[in-house]
């Protein structure tokens, strides 16, 4: 697919490979399956990017709208499965 992530121009580098890290978890998980512990690593890392839940939904609205990926449905059901698990979009 061609799209762009969302991303914002005051973000250092390193935390624009954060938040396209876990942008390409969510597109893993859609097109294969990821592990959940990777998954919830790199919510994680991205959430110290994006503590703003406001600014979270946003991301995820636009990433939505780019990929028509749902990064809300694959983190909750990271966040209610068990060690191990395969995540699936």
């Amino acid at each position: 697919m061609e799209y762009s992530y969302p991303l914002r121009a005051d973000w250092s580098t390193e935390e624009i490979m954060i938040v396209t890290d876990f942008f390409t978890c969510i597109e893993k998980a859609y097109e294969q399956g990821i592990g959940r512990e990777k998954l919830l690593g790199s919510y994680n890392s991205f959430k110290k990017v994006v503590p703003s839940m406001a600014e979270e939904k946003t991301l995820f609205k636009e990433f939505k709208e780019a990929s028509s990926y749902e990064c809300y449905k694959v983190v909750k059901r990271a966040k209610e499965g068990g060690n191990g698990d395969i995540i699936k979009g």
